[in-house]
């Protein structure tokens, strides 16, 4: 079952939920700020998808986004994040006056009166998706948790340097990509990527972000996720199938150490407008990208990440 926006959550606190992520990240594009972009230039933790400290396991979708911004924000220096009772079974605590970030959980449960109705008419009963809000602490505001928890930062990476990891994965996919011209994009009807020349980018890190963004397109082929790409070049879906296409290439940059770049910096004003109209826009297209991420990591990402939540 995919919950609608309208399915997902009654009352006001949970359609304001919807309201309060849209307007913010509403607020950083009108301040030129991407999201999923500008912590790795600002931000003091090292490039990488948040996580749960205590379960090892990486968030997802709009969490992703809302807990990149808190990192660029705050200055962190880590990518991992607990719960209040989560520091406190780790054996430690968050510390004195330290506010904590709100992220959201989508799940579903059947009401009593539809498991009535279900077993009079001898039929399934039906599920009703809603959202509700919990809060997270960044390991750094949390004090007395085991030397364990925070991971050694990365040596910093030369522009010119291959990423093995990101090397790999292209390959892995088997995805068939065409090199030259002046221009990169997926074609579904031949199920093909085109590139320009590798020499021709700037650094590797601008190969591996365009080559990720044309690879999110990939993945929407029938044969794999199914997204409709068949959309008019300027119109409003054209435009959401690019934010997930970028989503998709920040969260497999991310996994693969990779700091992402903006491809489509003309599409900043469409989204914008997209969001504005539209609460449930972003939550759907970094719904669609972490699908989209996971289904291409699956092909053989070599860290074994953990299960998204």
């Amino acid at each position: 079952m995919h919950p609608t926006c309208e399915q997902q959550g009654s009352g006001t606190s949970r359609a304001t939920l919807y309201q309060d992520v849209t307007d913010e990240i509403i607020r950083q594009l009108e301040q030129g700020c991407v999201p999923w972009v500008q912590p790795w230039t600002s931000a003091s933790a090292p490039l990488g998808m948040p996580r749960s400290a205590a379960s090892r396991k990486f968030y997802s979708g709009v969490n992703v986004l809302i807990l990149w911004r808190a990192v660029i924000k705050h200055g962190y220096v880590a990518q991992e994040w607990l719960t209040f009772r989560q520091a406190l079974t780790l054996g430690g605590h968050v510390k004195k006056g330290e506010k904590g970030t709100a992220i959201c959980h989508a799940d579903t449960f059947i009401p009593k009166n539809e498991c009535e109705r279900a077993r009079e008419k001898g039929e399934e009963p039906s599920k009703v998706a809603f959202l509700k809000r919990f809060v997270v602490f960044n390991i750094e505001q949390c004090e007395g948790l085991p030397a364990h928890i925070t991971p050694p930062r990365p040596a910093p990476l030369p522009d010119h340097e291959k990423q093995p990891a990101a090397e790999a994965l292209i390959a892995a996919t088997g995805a068939k990509i065409v090199e030259g011209g002046g221009e990169a994009f997926y074609c579904q009807d031949g199920d093909y990527i085109r590139l320009p020349y590798r020499e021709t980018f700037v650094s590797q890190p601008d190969f591996y972000c365009t080559a990720t963004h044309e690879l999110g397109h990939w993945s929407a082929h029938p044969s794999r996720l199914n997204r409709d790409l068949r959309h008019r070049y300027g119109s409003s879906a054209y435009a959401r199938e690019e934010m997930i296409a970028e989503l998709t290439s920040a969260f497999l940059c991310a996994h693969l150490n990779v700091a992402p770049q903006i491809r489509h910096a003309d599409y900043l004003g469409h989204w914008l407008q997209i969001l504005k109209e539209d609460r449930c826009a972003i939550f759907h297209a970094a719904s669609q990208a972490s699908k989209a991420s996971e289904f291409i990591l699956a092909f053989g990402y070599a860290a074994d990440p953990a299960e998204a939540v």
